[in-house]
C-alpha cells in the first residue's frame, strides 16, 4: 500500500452507497456483482448490531424497512450498502425519509459514515417502459448535494427481445437477429424517450451525473465493470475516487488506469 493511500484509509476505509429501486429491480443481483459473490449480504442496524435474517424478513413482510440499516457482504465488506425500496412502496412518507437521509449523510462529519454515491435502478423490462412519478419526483426535487447520482438502467437485455422482434420482422434471420440486437438495442435506447426525458433540463430539476445500461446481470460472468467506471468519474474527489478504485474487486482495468493516473 502507498503512502497515499495509508493515510486515505486512516481518514475513511469503507465507500457507501445508496441503492434506491423498487422490489425486483435487480439491485441485489448488482451488488452480488460488485462485491463477486453469490451470498446474502449480512445487514447491521444504526448501532453496528447484526440483524437476524428471519427477524429482517418478518419486519420486511409487515412494510417495515429501515433505510439506516448497513449491506455488507462478506466477500468485500470494503463497500457499504443502504437500501430504499422505492417510493411507489411508501408513497410520501418513504420519499421524506429517503431526502432526510440524503440531506444527513452527505454532510456527515464523520467522513467515513457519509453517502459517496448514489445508485438508482430503473428496470428495463416492463413493456412500453416510462419514468414513474416517483422517479421524476426524485429527479425533480430531491437535493443530493455534492453526492452523484448514477442511473441504473438494470435488466438492460429485455430491450434485446424487443430488437430481435424488429429485426426480425425486417427480414434478417434468426443468427443474424440475435447477433445484432444487443448492438441495436444500445443505439436504439441511446436516442429514445427514456434518455431525453432524464437529461431534459425543462423536465428533470436535478439530472443525475450519468446513467449506465447493465444488461444480463443474472448471468455467470456479467460485467458491472462500466458501473464502477461511470461512479468512479462521476466523483469529483480525487481521495473518493481512489478509495472506490481499491475497493471494488471486478475491475483490474480500472486499478491501472486510476493507478497511472495517480
Amino acid at each position: 500500500m502507498d503512502p497515499s493511500e495509508s493515510l486515505l484509509r486512516q481518514k475513511f476505509d469503507r465507500f457507501r452507497i445508496l441503492i434506491i429501486g423498487r422490489a425486483n429491480a435487480g439491485k441485489t443481483t448488482i451488488l452480488q456483482k460488485v462485491c463477486n459473490t453469490q451470498e446474502n449480504p449480512e445487514i447491521y442496524n444504526s448501532a453496528g448490531n447484526q440483524i437476524d435474517a428471519a427477524a429482517l424478513k418478518a419486519s420486511r413482510e409487515r412494510g417495515l424497512h429501515d433505510i439506516e440499516n448497513e449491506m455488507v457482504f462478506r466477500s468485500n465488506p470494503r463497500f457499504v450498502f443502504h437500501d430504499s425500496r422505492g417510493f411507489e412502496a411508501g408513497g410520501d412518507s418513504e420519499f421524506e425519509k429517503v431526502k432526510k437521509f440524503i440531506a444527513s449523510r452527505s454532510k456527515e462529519s464523520i467522513l467515513q459514515d457519509r453517502i459517496h454515491a448514489i445508485w438508482y435502478c430503473i428496470p428495463m423490462d416492463e413493456e412500453s417502459r416510462s419514468f414513474t412519478a416517483a422517479e421524476v419526483k426524485f429527479f425533480s426535487h430531491c437535493d443530493t448535494g455534492n453526492v452523484p447520482v448514477i442511473v441504473i438502467f438494470t435488466k438492460f437485455d429485455a430491450l434485446y427481445d424487443v430488437e430481435f422482434a424488429k429485426l426480425r420482422s425486417e427480414g434478417a434471420s434468426r443468427k443474424d437477429a440475435k447477433e445484432l440486437a444487443p448492438k441495436h438495442a444500445r443505439e436504439s435506447f441511446a436516442k429514445g424517450p427514456q434518455v431525453k426525458f432524464l437529461y431534459d433540463p425543462e423536465r428533470i430539476l436535478r439530472p443525475p451525473k450519468c446513467h449506465v445500461c447493465l444488461p444480463d446481470m443474472d448471468k455467470d460472468g456479467a460485467d458491472c465493470g462500466p458501473l464502477m467506471e461511470q461512479t468512479t468519474e462521476a466523483l469529483d474527489d480525487e481521495a473518493l475516487q481512489q478509495l472506490l478504485v481499491s475497493s471494488q474487486v471486478t475491475n483490474l482495468t480500472l486499478c491501472i488506469i486510476y493507478a497511472l493516473k495517480m
